[in-house]
């Protein structure tokens, strides 16, 4: 049995999770933990850095929940 990021016809979701793993692979830099619970503290470092504080020139320099708070106002 395979984990499967996508529903069953639907190709792009892959897309996006292969994105999403490549994202996490360039920012943690391949490091090795000494623990499970050391890379699950550190992944979810990772995103909340990535989602609330790091800027991304494609929407305008800002962090994406910033990004996502200026559309819903």
């Amino acid at each position: 049995m395979r984990q499967s990021m996508s529903r069953a016809g639907d190709c792009y979701d892959n897309a996006f999770m292969e994105s999403c793993f490549g994202t996490l692979k360039t920012e943690l830099e391949m490091a090795t933990y000494q623990s499970y619970e050391e890379a699950r503290r550190e992944i979810q470092e990772t995103i909340n850095y990535y989602n609330a504080l790091r800027r991304h020139s494609s929407i305008d320099y800002l962090s994406p929940n910033r990004f996502e708070t200026t559309c819903q106002t």
